[in-house]
């Protein structure tokens, strides 16, 4: 994270604290990030993208134990094959807490999360300090922004904040798979 200022991770993080929204970097494309605690901040984001908050929302973490507060630890034997794809672009549905916000799951009861491997956006959960809500940058039915240029010139009314910076390696976004039984529901 040498080559990345400290300041502007500060910068984005109190952003998010003070309910705004922000684009960074992710393994494949820019995602849109906010607390996930914050209602206002969350609908702000579905409402940016155009997406119906019955869909549900990913959220990414810097490690493991940033989630949490939002999921359930799933039989051992599970989260050994959970946390050893971690960190990366390896997305698990996991059986959601009862004080897990709706507005994060949608009409399901698990939710999305990972941790991811982009040094950038493990950055910006380590000074916010926590899961951030982690969804492609851009409206529902357009194709994700994989720059800071195209976050900026798709989202005229988008992000308080861009983090510019590379994507990661990957040619599409992460594969989602059922953290209970380990298929594969988007890959």
């Amino acid at each position: 994270m040498s080559h990345f200022p400290r300041h502007r991770l500060r910068r984005a993080a109190h952003v998010i604290r003070q309910g705004g929204v922000v684009a960074y970097p992710t393994e494949a494309v820019y995602g849109l990030g906010c607390d996930p605690w914050n209602r206002a901040a969350v609908s702000r984001i579905l409402a940016i993208k155009q997406r119906d908050v019955s869909k549900g929302l990913i959220l990414i973490a810097a490690d493991p134990a940033q989630l949490t507060p939002f999921v359930e630890d799933l039989p051992a034997a599970r989260m050994a094959e959970i946390r050893a794809s971690w960190p990366g672009p390896h997305t698990w549905l996991l059986p959601i807490r009862s004080m897990t916000p709706r507005w994060l799951t949608g009409r399901f009861d698990t939710l999305a999360v990972r941790v991811t491997a982009h040094p950038l956006a493990a950055g910006l959960c380590r000074a916010f300090g926590g899961a951030i809500v982690s969804t492609s940058a851009n409206r529902a039915d357009r194709p994700p922004a994989r720059t800071s240029l195209r976050v900026r010139l798709a989202l005229e009314d988008g992000p308080d904040l861009v983090l510019a910076g590379a994507c990661g390696g990957s040619g599409r976004p992460s594969r989602i798979r059922d953290g209970r039984t380990g298929r594969v529901l988007r890959g």
